[in-house]
Protein backbone atom coordinates (compact mmCIF):
# COMPACT_ATOMS: atom_id res chain seq x y z
CA UNK A 1 0.00 0.00 0.00
CA UNK A 2 1.32 3.68 -1.01
CA UNK A 3 1.79 6.60 1.39
CA UNK A 4 -1.59 8.36 -0.34
CA UNK A 5 -3.86 5.34 0.05
CA UNK A 6 -2.38 4.55 4.19
CA UNK A 7 -3.29 8.62 4.62
CA UNK A 8 -7.09 7.55 3.18
CA UNK A 9 -7.06 4.67 4.71
CA UNK A 10 -6.14 6.67 8.36
CA UNK A 11 -8.72 9.04 7.56
CA UNK A 12 -11.67 6.88 7.09
CA UNK A 13 -10.08 5.05 10.12
CA UNK A 14 -10.62 8.22 12.11
CA UNK A 15 -14.12 8.65 10.95
CA UNK A 16 -14.89 4.85 11.45
CA UNK A 17 -13.74 4.60 15.48
CA UNK A 18 -15.29 8.35 15.92
CA UNK A 19 -18.64 6.69 14.26
CA UNK A 20 -18.30 3.46 16.16
CA UNK A 21 -18.39 5.51 19.66
CA UNK A 22 -20.86 7.85 18.85
CA UNK A 23 -23.78 5.74 17.86
CA UNK A 24 -23.93 3.80 20.56
CA UNK A 25 -23.42 6.48 23.37
CA UNK A 26 -26.20 8.76 21.35
CA UNK A 27 -28.31 5.72 21.53
CA UNK A 28 -28.03 5.57 25.29
CA UNK A 29 -27.99 9.10 25.82
CA UNK A 30 -31.02 9.59 23.46
CA UNK A 31 -33.08 6.53 24.92
CA UNK A 32 -32.98 8.05 28.15
CA UNK A 33 -34.65 11.26 26.80
CA UNK A 34 -38.12 11.62 27.24
CA UNK A 35 -39.95 14.02 24.64
CA UNK A 36 -42.64 15.91 26.71
CA UNK A 37 -46.16 16.32 25.08
CA UNK A 38 -46.00 14.47 22.20
CA UNK A 39 -47.77 11.68 21.39
CA UNK A 40 -46.28 8.52 21.80
CA UNK A 41 -45.21 6.54 18.22
CA UNK A 42 -46.76 3.55 19.27
CA UNK A 43 -46.99 2.27 15.73
CA UNK A 44 -43.21 2.01 15.40
CA UNK A 45 -42.20 -1.28 16.78
CA UNK A 46 -43.93 -3.50 13.52
CA UNK A 47 -42.37 -1.19 10.95
CA UNK A 48 -38.56 -0.73 12.53
CA UNK A 49 -38.86 -5.05 13.15
CA UNK A 50 -40.11 -5.07 9.25
CA UNK A 51 -37.22 -3.13 8.50
CA UNK A 52 -34.54 -5.40 10.30
CA UNK A 53 -36.05 -8.38 8.35
CA UNK A 54 -35.87 -6.69 5.32
CA UNK A 55 -31.76 -5.81 6.21
CA UNK A 56 -31.27 -9.55 6.56
CA UNK A 57 -33.12 -10.24 3.28
CA UNK A 58 -31.09 -7.81 1.43
CA UNK A 59 -27.98 -9.25 3.28
CA UNK A 60 -28.50 -12.84 2.22
CA UNK A 61 -29.34 -11.47 -1.85
CA UNK A 62 -26.03 -9.36 -1.32
CA UNK A 63 -24.20 -12.90 -0.82
CA UNK A 64 -26.22 -14.57 -3.56
CA UNK A 65 -25.23 -11.93 -5.78
CA UNK A 66 -21.54 -11.76 -4.63
CA UNK A 67 -21.06 -14.91 -5.25
CA UNK A 68 -22.66 -15.16 -9.00
CA UNK A 69 -19.95 -12.25 -9.48
CA UNK A 70 -22.71 -9.44 -9.73
CA UNK A 71 -21.01 -6.92 -8.43
CA UNK A 72 -23.10 -4.29 -9.02
CA UNK A 73 -26.14 -5.93 -7.63
CA UNK A 74 -24.11 -6.45 -4.61
CA UNK A 75 -22.84 -2.79 -3.65
CA UNK A 76 -26.46 -1.97 -4.52
CA UNK A 77 -27.65 -4.13 -1.80
CA UNK A 78 -25.15 -3.92 0.28
CA UNK A 79 -26.08 0.25 0.30
CA UNK A 80 -29.93 -0.42 1.01
CA UNK A 81 -29.16 -2.62 3.84
CA UNK A 82 -27.26 0.21 5.44
CA UNK A 83 -29.53 2.50 4.50
CA UNK A 84 -32.55 0.10 5.83
CA UNK A 85 -30.12 -0.32 9.37
CA UNK A 86 -30.00 3.48 9.91
CA UNK A 87 -33.69 3.43 9.09
CA UNK A 88 -34.70 1.10 12.26
CA UNK A 89 -31.79 3.21 13.80
CA UNK A 90 -33.82 6.56 13.70
CA UNK A 91 -36.92 4.73 14.14
CA UNK A 92 -36.28 2.74 17.26
CA UNK A 93 -34.60 6.01 18.97
CA UNK A 94 -37.70 7.90 17.91
CA UNK A 95 -39.94 5.25 19.24
CA UNK A 96 -38.14 4.91 22.71
CA UNK A 97 -37.71 9.07 23.21
CA UNK A 98 -41.95 9.18 22.67
CA UNK A 99 -42.87 5.83 24.63
CA UNK A 100 -41.63 3.88 27.92
CA UNK A 101 -39.84 0.66 27.28
CA UNK A 102 -42.01 -2.68 26.83
CA UNK A 103 -41.60 -5.14 29.39
CA UNK A 104 -41.18 -8.69 28.75
CA UNK A 105 -43.56 -10.49 30.47
CA UNK A 106 -43.44 -14.66 29.82
CA UNK A 107 -42.53 -16.79 32.18
CA UNK A 108 -40.24 -19.72 32.59
CA UNK A 109 -37.38 -20.60 30.53
CA UNK A 110 -38.83 -18.50 27.54
CA UNK A 111 -37.73 -15.84 29.81
CA UNK A 112 -33.62 -16.92 29.43
CA UNK A 113 -34.32 -17.23 26.12
CA UNK A 114 -35.33 -14.11 25.89
CA UNK A 115 -32.62 -11.96 27.56
CA UNK A 116 -29.96 -13.79 26.22
CA UNK A 117 -31.12 -13.12 22.56
CA UNK A 118 -31.94 -9.34 23.22
CA UNK A 119 -28.68 -8.74 25.19
CA UNK A 120 -26.32 -10.59 22.48
CA UNK A 121 -28.49 -8.43 19.75
CA UNK A 122 -27.42 -5.36 21.28
CA UNK A 123 -23.79 -6.25 22.00
CA UNK A 124 -23.40 -7.14 18.42
CA UNK A 125 -25.28 -4.36 17.27
CA UNK A 126 -22.82 -2.03 18.86
CA UNK A 127 -19.86 -4.67 17.61
CA UNK A 128 -21.17 -4.58 14.04
CA UNK A 129 -21.10 -1.03 13.61
CA UNK A 130 -17.22 -0.83 12.80
CA UNK A 131 -17.08 -4.53 11.38
CA UNK A 132 -19.70 -2.92 8.53
CA UNK A 133 -17.59 0.51 8.25
CA UNK A 134 -14.43 -0.90 7.51
CA UNK A 135 -16.03 -3.52 5.22
CA UNK A 136 -17.81 -0.34 3.40
CA UNK A 137 -14.46 1.43 3.23
CA UNK A 138 -12.00 -1.14 2.45
CA UNK A 139 -14.78 -2.03 -0.72
CA UNK A 140 -14.89 1.74 -1.58
CA UNK A 141 -11.10 1.83 -1.59
CA UNK A 142 -10.70 -1.06 -3.81
CA UNK A 143 -8.91 -3.39 -0.89
CA UNK A 144 -11.07 -6.46 -1.61
CA UNK A 145 -8.81 -9.24 -0.26
CA UNK A 146 -9.08 -7.29 2.81
CA UNK A 147 -12.65 -6.53 2.95
CA UNK A 148 -13.52 -10.28 2.16
CA UNK A 149 -11.49 -10.90 5.52
CA UNK A 150 -13.51 -8.30 7.48
CA UNK A 151 -16.81 -9.32 5.51
CA UNK A 152 -16.07 -12.77 7.37
CA UNK A 153 -16.38 -11.59 10.50
CA UNK A 154 -19.40 -8.43 9.55
CA UNK A 155 -21.55 -10.71 7.37
CA UNK A 156 -22.58 -13.03 10.50
CA UNK A 157 -22.84 -10.95 13.10
CA UNK A 158 -24.98 -8.23 11.44
CA UNK A 159 -27.53 -10.85 9.55
CA UNK A 160 -27.40 -12.08 13.56
CA UNK A 161 -28.66 -8.61 14.69
CA UNK A 162 -31.17 -8.44 12.34
CA UNK A 163 -32.75 -11.90 12.49
CA UNK A 164 -32.57 -11.12 16.44
CA UNK A 165 -33.98 -7.75 16.14
CA UNK A 166 -36.88 -9.73 14.38
CA UNK A 167 -37.18 -12.25 16.77
CA UNK A 168 -36.90 -10.20 20.30
CA UNK A 169 -40.10 -7.65 18.57
CA UNK A 170 -42.16 -11.05 17.86
CA UNK A 171 -41.48 -12.48 21.49
CA UNK A 172 -42.16 -8.88 23.02
CA UNK A 173 -45.00 -7.71 21.04
CA UNK A 174 -47.64 -9.47 23.06
CA UNK A 175 -46.64 -7.21 26.11
CA UNK A 176 -47.07 -3.72 24.14
CA UNK A 177 -49.53 -1.40 25.49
Amino acid sequence: MNNQSQSIEKKYQLWINIVSVAIPLAVAVLFMVRLPNVEPLSFLPPIYASVNGITAVLLILALLAIKSKNIALHENLMKTAVVCSSLFLVMYVAYHMTSDSTKFLGEGAVVYVYYFILISHILLSIIVIPLVLISYVRARLGQFESHKKIVRYAFPVWLYVAVTGVIVYLMISPYYV
